[in-house]
């Protein structure tokens, strides 16, 4: 019989830590939380210091049975949830459900799962941090204490199955806010000259600058006009020539909200699917007999940039061994602290650089292997030299019309040479040579072109643009980015198309209400503010009943206005224009939970519903009698088919063009690439494609 019982959240995780601690440890799983708020009611009571009831969550009796009867067996219980807030108060329900004393040394945290660090972390417990606990504590009531309030208001004003959350709702302004940016913006013209040169028979290019005093703006065609009419032949001369030496610092380790951005921009991961994966990385994948299971990541909900100096000397030596001395950061990167940040835990990374993603190939899965090389390569560039780019500078005048020519190469690639961090805007870094000038040249112009441009609407939010403007606001943490994301797509609120979140109507509907009767809610720096206060009882500096006390006194008053004063929100059927082929009745269009719809009128007599199907201009090139149409998929993904289906069963992901393939007469399509969208044909035999649009 086992002299100790351990308690992990994972049965995965269970499993490893058992062989690392030994026959005297038997390690059980709690499988998350074993008590919570009731979902039927409230759950806390207002009157009396704000007091959760609680209680053993529908499911988990029989697995709380089990551990009640392990623990009456053990001489000591240890408790190792995650080492977060969540799992502090994991530990905490299971020590109330237990008996167990909270002051004991009971409570054991690791933040990566392999032998070392697991038998380290026994050698050191220590009791149940209360303040962790009650900001967890405060935090989830907080989010009751909205959800339940607000949520029944909508349902009797607007519909059922609707809800807002503290988080959700300003996620949901910051996109309906940005929609309505887009709407307004109004474009504004601009010019660009592109010059092209010669120089020894050495092409370059270069862009209108200015008069030689300042740089100057083109706002319109005649003032082009005028810029080119000053010019007298093709001779320019070189009137400076500027050279430097750049530095280029590697991106720190991921956080959570980093990795999400990163995953997003480079494997086109959701931010649930990474951190699902970053999960399983984390709680340990058999790699074979000689380690068996062990966890490859360090723990994934971090806002901290911060590397162990035992990971950062592995990592050294790593690079010399397999890139050189020369490529060791001279300065070992410390961590930049956010001021947002709790700097709890350190930054995601692999908890052995010797595990190098091609040695993990078959034990890996797909999305797992390129998961896991993104985190490694990202660490191992943290801890390299800078990139060293030799940039110059040079310009070209004739009279009072002044033209720029920029180029960088990489002297040396540093941090590069494993690893780039991407960008939203998907701008490729590429080495730009120009011929060696001096000044006093004669250069040669080949080609002169002015541009009309107007400027552009910012853009949508992606996932991993939403992520990172969450985080720089100070609204949500690094275990809320991801749910909050499914949240507002799973209540209808927003869709995503192009990998691009839209407000749809009924979440336009939801923002205003809210927005009405409860402004304090999507006060972005109120939200901002809400953080810190729970920080604040993270840290021992306030009282959780305070801050939550502070909160309610005056968004009770908001519940009772909004009940009394909130006008019902009659969402009329709209006529479709066309009868239901199976009764005859006409159909109209109803709003969803993903958008409108259009349902027979006779319902619930007859329950024929249809997706409004969005003609793109394109004949079907399988039956030639239908229309490619716009649908989505069960899991919101676009794609084209015929309108005649099932009797044509024409499909594409890829956007069908009008125009047909100039080779051989077949279909075009748009295909999404990171350069932008590409034309292709979509015969295999025929090799005809366009260059990418951004």
């Amino acid at each position: 019989m086992a002299d100790y019982l351990v308690i992990v959240e994972s049965p995965a995780k269970a499993k490893t830590i058992e062989r690392y601690l030994g026959k005297k440890y038997k390690v059980k799983a709690s499988v998350g939380h074993v008590r919570d708020l009731p979902r039927s009611q409230m759950g806390i009571d207002t009157e009396n210091n704000y007091t959760p009831k609680y209680i053993t969550i529908r499911g988990k009796g029989p697995v709380l049975q089990e551990l009640k009867t392990a623990a009456k067996k053990a001489k000591k219980i240890y408790l190792a949830a995650d080492p977060d807030r969540e799992g502090e108060a994991i530990a905490w329900h299971l020590a109330t459900a237990l008996n167990i004393d909270t002051d004991s040394d009971c409570r054991v945290v690791f933040n990566e799962i392999t032998k070392d660090a697991v038998l380290e972390s026994f050698k050191h417990p220590r009791p149940i941090n209360m303040d962790l606990v009650d900001s967890q504590q405060a935090r989830r009531m907080l989010d009751r204490l909205v959800g339940y309030n607000i949520s029944p208001i909508l349902w009797k004003k607007v519909k059922k199955g609707l809800s807002a959350g503290r988080v959700q709702s300003v996620a949901l302004r910051l996109i309906i806010d940005r929609e309505n940016e887009i709407k307004n913006f109004k474009p504004e013209e601009y010019w660009t000259i592109e010059a092209a040169f010669e120089k020894g028979k050495k092409p370059f290019d270069a862009l209108y600058y200015g008069n030689g005093q300042e740089k100057i703006k083109l706002t319109n065609e005649a003032q082009v006009k005028a810029i080119l009419a000053q010019l007298k032949g093709d001779d320019f001369n070189v009137t400076s020539v500027t050279k430097k030496e750049r530095k280029r610092n590697a991106a720190p380790s991921f956080t959570t909200s980093s990795l999400q951005q990163e995953a997003a921009r480079k494997l086109n991961f959701r931010a649930k699917k990474t951190m699902m994966l970053a999960q399983q990385l984390y709680e340990g994948i058999d790699i074979g007999k000689k380690e068996g299971t062990v966890g490859l990541i360090t723990y994934m909900r971090t806002d901290s940039t911060r590397i162990a100096d035992t990971a950062k000397t592995e990592a050294r030596q790593f690079i010399e061994e397999k890139y050189g001395k020369e490529f060791i950061a001279t300065t070992p990167r410390q961590a930049k602290k956010n001021t947002n940040s709790q700097d709890a835990h350190e930054a995601i990374r692999p908890t052995s650089v010797t595990r190098a993603p091609e040695d993990l190939k078959t034990v890996l899965s797909r999305d797992q292997l390129r998961l896991y090389r993104l985190i490694w390569e990202r660490f191992i560039a943290s801890q390299m030299a800078p990139a060293i780019l030799d940039t110059v500078s040079v310009d070209l005048q004739q009279g009072d019309v002044m033209f720029r020519a920029s180029g960088s190469q990489v002297k040396f690639p540093g941090f590069m040479k494993v690893y780039i961090e991407g960008s939203d805007d998907q701008k490729e870094e590429k080495d730009a040579y120009l011929p060696e000038m001096a000044e006093g040249d004669i250069v040669k112009a080949t080609a002169i072109e002015p541009k009309q441009h107007f400027t552009q609407p910012p853009p949508r939010y992606s996932e991993a643009r939403l992520v990172k403007t969450m985080e720089e606001l100070g609204i949500g943490r690094p275990s809320t980015y991801a749910p909050t994301l499914d949240t507002i797509q799973r209540r209808g609120y927003v869709t995503l198309d192009t990998k691009r979140f839209i407000p749809t109507e009924l979440g336009e509907i939801v923002h205003q209400l809210v927005l009405e009767f409860f402004p304090d809610i999507l006060n972005i720096e109120f939200t901002a503010q809400m953080e810190k206060d729970l920080d604040a009882i993270e840290e021992g500096q306030r009282e959780w009943v305070d801050v939550i006390d502070a909160f309610y006194q005056d968004f009770e008053k908001h519940v009772q206005h909004a009940d009394a004063e909130m006008e019902k929100v009659v969402i009329k059927d709209e006529p479709a224009g066309e009868d239901c082929e199976k009764c005859g009745a006409p159909m109209v269009f109803k709003l969803g939970r993903y958008g409108k719809f259009m349902a027979c009128s006779d319902f619930p007599d007859c329950r024929n519903t249809k997706a409004i199907m969005k003609q793109i201009g394109v004949k079907c090139p399988s039956c030639e009698n239908g229309e490619i149409v716009e649908r989505k998929s069960k899991t919101r993904r676009t794609f084209y088919g015929c309108d005649q289906y099932p009797t044509c069963e024409f499909v594409s992901w890829d956007k069908p063009i009008s125009r047909p393939c100039p080779k051989c007469e077949s279909l075009l399509v748009e295909k999404k690439i990171k350069k932008g969208v590409q034309i292709k044909c979509t015969n295999e035999e025929c090799d005809y494609e366009e260059t990418p649009t951004q």
